[in-house]
């Protein structure tokens, strides 16, 4: 990406009108944008470059973009963050969507200013990532300079926001870090709706805790969340 770049953007979206008034859009505020049609070609182009951010249909023809996202986080650049995009806008389609590793969901009929505002906050939470440093709660390590995250020497793959979420509750452990806070932390101005962030903490804690014996993620009833060692207490 040069200096006067935005960042390196992949449009996968089949509807041709829709693909070029993102990509002309999105062009015109700097951005470097590449457009798939299909989720083969799509899922092709995901792996095998280095991209900023994904913004991600989810009917799409030859595979779909849950089938695809899913995909991407298994492979070695599954870190980049993912929007999807989509006229499916019922609570099991987005808690399936951020599930499968979206980092946000935006429903078509969509304003392109809020598109072009959601991949700017992506991109910037996910840059904020890479401050080198080494975290440790227990057993739990997270090391931001390699994006890596392991339990007992065991690696454990996240999402990028999971990875956000983890780093605010190991930087704060063993203090309660409200709802409110991670939100403000993790999307800033432009809030998700109310069930993102619980699909985002259950994913997290399924990671890092359940496979454990000891758990470390404890949820404050009205409160907020904190990651201790329990045999610290």
């Amino acid at each position: 990406m040069s200096a006067n770049n935005q960042g390196h953007l992949l449009l996968i979206e089949d509807h041709y009108d829709i693909a070029e008034m993102v990509c002309e859009y999105l062009e015109r505020c700097d951005y470097v944008m590449d457009h798939a049609a299909d989720g083969i070609t799509g899922l092709h182009l995901a792996v095998s470059n280095d991209y900023d951010a994904i913004i991600l249909d989810l009917m799409l023809p030859g595979l779909d973009g849950i089938a695809l996202l899913e995909k991407v986080r298994n492979e070695a650049k599954g870190v980049v963050p993912v929007l999807i995009l989509t006229a499916r806008d019922t609570l099991q389609d987005k808690v399936a969507g951020l599930d499968a590793g979206a980092d946000d969901y935006l429903v078509k009929p969509f304003e392109i200013k809020e598109l072009e505002a959601r991949v700017r906050a992506m991109i910037r939470r996910q840059r904020g990532l890479v401050s080198p440093e080494k975290l440790q709660v227990a057993d739990l390590v997270f090391d931001s300079g390699t994006m890596e995250v392991s339990r007992a020497n065991t690696p454990i793959k996240l999402t990028p926001i999971g990875i956000k979420i983890l780093k605010i509750l190991m930087h704060a452990s063993p203090r309660v870090v409200s709802r409110r806070e991670i939100e403000r932390q993790v999307w800033g101005d432009i809030l998700p709706d109310s069930d993102t962030l619980r699909s985002h903490i259950y994913n997290l804690r399924k990671s890092i805790d359940k496979p454990f014996e000891k758990q470390l993620m404890e949820t404050m009833q009205n409160t907020g969340f904190r990651l201790v060692d329990p045999d610290d207490n």
